[in-house]
C-alpha cells in the first residue's frame, strides 16, 4: 500500500470524515486492523514525513520555510514532482517535471480564485492554502495520472498544511502580543517615579555631591534595564539588580521610613524569567506599605522557583484585589504581571495575593525553572 492510499486512511477518520470509497481501500480495516502489517508500516512512515515538514510549516509560508518543507510533502503523496506557492511566487519545488513559474502560477490562480482544488487531468492537482480563511497560497502536485483520487489526497494533505500554517499564525500573533505588552510595559514606567527621583537627586548635589552621582548612575541603569527593546525573558538575576537600583533610589527618597531585606538562594539566580516582573510587585510594596519594611524572598524549589514580596504596611480590600486583577492592564502594576504570568506558564502560574485592611500584603508567584517553548510564549 503506498504512503498516499495509507495517509488518506488516516486522515479521513481525523478530520471528521466518514467515507473512504474513492481511495481504493475498501472498508475502514486497512489502517486499523493492519497496524501490523504492510498498512501499519505506511502509516507509520505517512506520520513520520508529516512530523518532519511540520517544524518548518510551522514557521509560516515563507520561501524558507517551502523549501525546506516541500521535499516532505512530496514524499507524503509520492507524486513525481511537488511545488508550493504564495500569493505571486512560487517558493519551491521539487522533483521531475514541474512546470516553469509563469505556468504554475497560472494554474494556481485559477484554483486561489475558486477557492477549492484545480485538476489539471494528466498533469497535476493545485490545492489552495488558507490561514482563517484567508487563501494564501497553493500546493501543486504533478502526476501523469493525475486525477480525482490525486486530488482528493493533495486536499487532505492541503488542509494539512493549512492547519499547520495556522498554527504559525498564533504563535506568531501570540509573540507580537507579548512583544507589544512589555514595549508598553517599558514605555509606561511611572512618571511619578521617574520625577521623585530625580528630585531626590537633584537635593543632594549641593549638600552631598557624590551620593548625587552615585543616585544618578543607579537611576541611569535602571531606567536603561527598564525602557531597553528586549525579548519577552531575562534572569532572575538581571531582575534582582534592577529592583536593587530601584530600592536604593527609593530609599533615597523616603530616608529610614523604608526598610527593606533581600533573601534569595543562590540557586535561582539564573532562573530565567519574564522581563520586568519584579519591580512592579515591589513598587506596590512600597505604595502600600509606607511608612514599613519591605521582604523580598525568593526560594528553590526544585523545578520552580518562589517568590514572595511582603509588606507591613496598610494592607488591601481582598475584594479590592480581585477587581484589580480582573482589569485588562493599562500599564505597570498587579493586573500587567498577572496577565503575563498566566499567558506564559498558564491559568495556574498567576499571582497569589494575600492580604487584609491593617494586615499588611504578601504578594506570591511561581515561576518554573524551565523557560516555555516559543510557541507556547
Amino acid at each position: 500500500m503506498s504512503i498516499a492510499l495509507c495517509l488518506a486512511a488516516l486522515w479521513l477518520p481525523l478530520c471528521g470524515m466518514s467515507a473512504l470509497a474513492g481511495y481504493g481501500l475498501g472498508r475502514r480495516r486497512s489502517c486499523r486492523d493492519g497496524l501490523a502489517g504492510e498498512a501499519g508500516e505506511a502509516a507509520h512512515l505517512a506520520l513520520h514525513i508529516a512530523g518532519l515538514a511540520a517544524p518548518s510549516l510551522r514557521t509560516g509560508l515563507n520561501r524558507d520555510s517551502a523549501r525546506r518543507a516541500v521535499r516532505h510533502l512530496r514524499a507524503l503523496l509520492g507524486t513525481p514532482a511537488l511545488a508550493i506557492t504564495s500569493l505571486d511566487r512560487v517558493l519551491a519545488r521539487d522533483g521531475e517535471g514541474v512546470p516553469g513559474d509563469e505556468a504554475i502560477l497560472a494554474e494556481a490562480r485559477a484554483a486561489l480564485r475558486a477557492g477549492w482544488p484545480h485538476v489539471v487531468v494528466g498533469e497535476g492537482v493545485l490545492v489552495p492554502l488558507t490561514v482563517e480563511g484567508r487563501v494564501v497560497g497553493a500546493l501543486a502536485a504533478y502526476d501523469a495520472d493525475a486525477g480525482h483520487a490525486l486530488a482528493r489526497i493533495a486536499t487532505e494533505v492541503g488542509r494539512w498544511v493549512s492547519g499547520q500554517l495556522e498554527l504559525a499564525e498564533l504563535d506568531s500573533s501570540r509573540r507580537r502580543t507579548l512583544e507589544a505588552e512589555t514595549r508598553a510595559l517599558s514605555a509606561q514606567i511611572s512618571p511619578h517615579f521617574v520625577y521623585n527621583s530625580l528630585t531626590t537627586i537633584a537635593s543632594f548635589v549641593r549638600t552631598e555631591p557624590e551620593r548625587a552621582r552615585e543616585l544618578l548612575l543607579d537611576f541611569a541603569d535602571f531606567t536603561r534595564y527598564a525602557l531597553r527593546r528586549t525579548r519577552d525573558f531575562t534572569t532572575l538575576a538581571d531582575e534582582l539588580s534592577c529592583m536593587d537600583r530601584y530600592l536604593v533610589l527609593e530609599r533615597a527618597r523616603f530616608g529610614d521610613r523604608l526598610r527593606f531585606t533581600v533573601q534569595v538562594a543562590p540557586e535561582v539566580l539564573r532562573v530565567p524569567v519574564p522581563f520586568l516582573c519584579l519591580q512592579p510587585l515591589v513598587e506596590n510594596a512600597i505604595k502600600h506599605g509606607m511608612p514599613g519594611e519591605v521582604r523580598v524572598v525568593i526560594k528553590d524549589a526544585g523545578p520552580e522557583a518562589h517568590i514572595s514580596i511582603e509588606d507591613d504596611g496598610v494592607g488591601m480590600d481582598p475584594e479590592h484585589v480581585r477587581a484589580i486583577l480582573g482589569e485588562e492592564p493599562k500599564g505597570i502594576g498587579l493586573s500587567n504581571v498577572d496577565l503575563r504570568m498566566r499567558r506564559i506558564y498558564g491559568h495556574d502560574y498567576g499571582l497569589v495575593v494575600d492580604t487584609a485592611p491593617g494586615a499588611g500584603t504578601k504578594i506570591q508567584l511561581r515561576i518554573p525553572k524551565t523557560r516555555p517553548q516559543p510557541s507556547l510564549i
